[in-house]
C-alpha cells in the first residue's frame, strides 16, 4: 500500500504554500484587524480563483469533487499562515455538510454549492458543540442547530451579537434566530447524524491547522534564537533553548501519522473516523500549545508583547484547543474505543476496522 501523497496534491500544497507566504503576512493580519469585519472580500476571491472554495464541492454542484484527504496539506499551511479567511471550514465542514442534505434539499444545494464555489457567498456552521459561530457576520447563509435538527437559515433572518476571543482573527457571534418549517432542512433522526459528520469534520479542520501553528512557532522561535545574542552567542547555540524547540519537533512528527490516518477515515468513510479523529486533535493539540508554551520561554519577554509576531500564532492555537471538542471530550472518545470489549489493538489490526 502507498501512503504517500500523491505527486498532484503536493505540486497544489507547493502552489498555495507559495501564494499564502506571500499574500498573508503577519502586517496583513494587522491590518484585517483594524477592519470592520475583518475580512477581506478581494482575498476570498483569489482564493476562489485558485479554486480553493470549490475543492469539496460535488462536480454536479460546479465544484472539483475532492475530499478531505485532498485539502489536509492546504489546511495546515492555513494554519501555518494563520489565515484569517474562513477557508478552512467552508472547505471541511460548511461545504461537506450542505453536500450530505437529502435529495429533497438539492434545490438548495444546487443554489448555495455553486455559490461558494464560486466565492460568490459564504456558509457559516452553529454546530451543537460551539456555543458561539464564527464568522456569522460575513455569511449569506448559515446551517443552525435546533436541538439535531439542522436548519438553514439566510443572514436577513438572525441577529447577531459578537464575542470577543483570544484571537483578534476569530469572529465569533452568538446567533439569535426562529427555527420554522421554511428553515428546516434536516429532521432530528437525519441531522443526528449530519451533526455528528460535522465534528469529526471540524475536529479534523482545528487539528490540521494545529500542526501547521505549531511548525510556525517553532520556526518564528529558531529565527528569534538566531538573532537574539547572550554572552556574544547566539542563544540558539545554548543547550537548554535547543531542548526546548526539539521537544516541540517530536511532538510535531509524531502528530503527523494521526492527522493524516484521521483525514483517510473521513475522506473514506471509515467506521474508525471518531477515534481517529479525537487521536488526532488531541496529537496536534498537544504539539501546538507545547509550541507556545516553549516559544514564550525562548522568547523570553519580548514574547508576551504585542509588536512579536509570536503572539499571533500562540493565540489562535489556544483559540482552536476547544473547538468542535475540548480535550476531555475527545479523550473520552479515544479511551472508549481502545477499551471497548471489541477493541482490534495491536500492530497486527493497525488497518482493521
Amino acid at each position: 500500500m502507498d501512503f504517500t501523497f500523491t505527486e498532484d496534491q503536493l505540486t497544489f500544497h507547493d502552489s498555495v504554500k507559495s501564494f499564502l507566504t506571500n499574500e498573508v503576512s503577519p502586517e496583513k493580519i494587522r491590518e484585517l484587524w483594524k477592519s470592520d469585519s475583518g475580512r477581506s472580500n478581494e482575498f476570498w476571491q483569489q482564493l476562489a480563483e485558485m479554486g480553493l472554495t470549490a475543492m469539496t464541492v460535488p462536480e454536479q454542484f460546479g465544484g472539483l469533487g475532492m475530499n478531505e484527504l485532498d485539502f489536509l496539506l492546504l489546511a495546515e499551511e492555513c494554519g501555518y499562515a494563520a489565515l484569517p479567511e474562513p477557508l478552512v471550514e467552508t472547505v471541511l465542514v460548511s461545504v461537506p455538510l450542505l453536500s450530505s442534505l437529502s435529495d429533497q434539499k438539492r434545490h438548495l444545494k444546487e443554489e448555495w454549492l455553486a455559490k461558494v464555489a464560486e466565492g460568490s457567498a459564504r456558509v457559516a456552521v452553529g454546530h451543537p458543540s460551539n456555543p458561539l459561530v464564527a464568522d456569522a457576520h460575513i455569511a449569506d447563509l448559515l446551517l443552525l442547530a435546533h436541538g439535531d435538527e439542522v436548519h438553514a437559515v439566510k443572514a436577513d433572518q438572525v441577529e447577531l451579537v459578537a464575542n470577543e476571543s483570544v484571537d483578534p482573527s476569530r469572529k465569533l457571534f452568538s446567533v439569535s434566530w426562529t427555527p420554522s418549517a421554511e428553515t428546516l432542512v434536516a429532521d432530528a433522526t437525519e441531522g443526528k447524524q449530519l451533526w455528528s459528520d460535522a465534528l469529526n469534520r471540524g475536529a479534523l479542520a482545528a487539528a490540521a491547522q494545529q500542526q501547521g501553528l505549531a511548525r510556525r512557532v517553532v520556526d518564528l522561535s529558531v529565527d528569534y534564537t538566531f538573532e537574539r545574542k547572550q554572552f556574544g552567542k547566539p542563544i540558539g547555540s545554548f543547550q537548554a533553548v535547543k531542548h526546548h524547540m526539539a521537544n516541540v519537533a517530536v511532538k510535531i512528527e509524531f502528530a503527523k501519522a494521526p492527522l493524516y490516518r484521521a483525514a483517510y477515515d473521513i475522506a473514506n468513510n471509515q467506521v474508525t473516523a471518531a477515534r481517529s479523529v479525537s487521536h488526532a486533535k488531541l496529537a496536534t493539540t498537544e504539539a501546538a500549545l507545547l509550541a507556545a508554551k516553549n516559544g514564550i520561554q525562548v522568547h523570553g519577554a519580548m514574547g508576551y508583547t504585542w509588536e512579536v509576531d509570536l503572539h499571533i500564532f500562540m493565540k489562535r492555537s489556544w483559540a482552536l484547543d476547544a473547538s468542535y471538542g475540548n480535550r476531555g471530550f475527545h479523550k473520552q472518545r479515544v479511551k472508549a474505543a481502545i477499551l471497548a470489549d471489541n477493541a482490534l489493538l495491536g500492530a497486527g489490526n493497525t488497518f482493521a476496522a
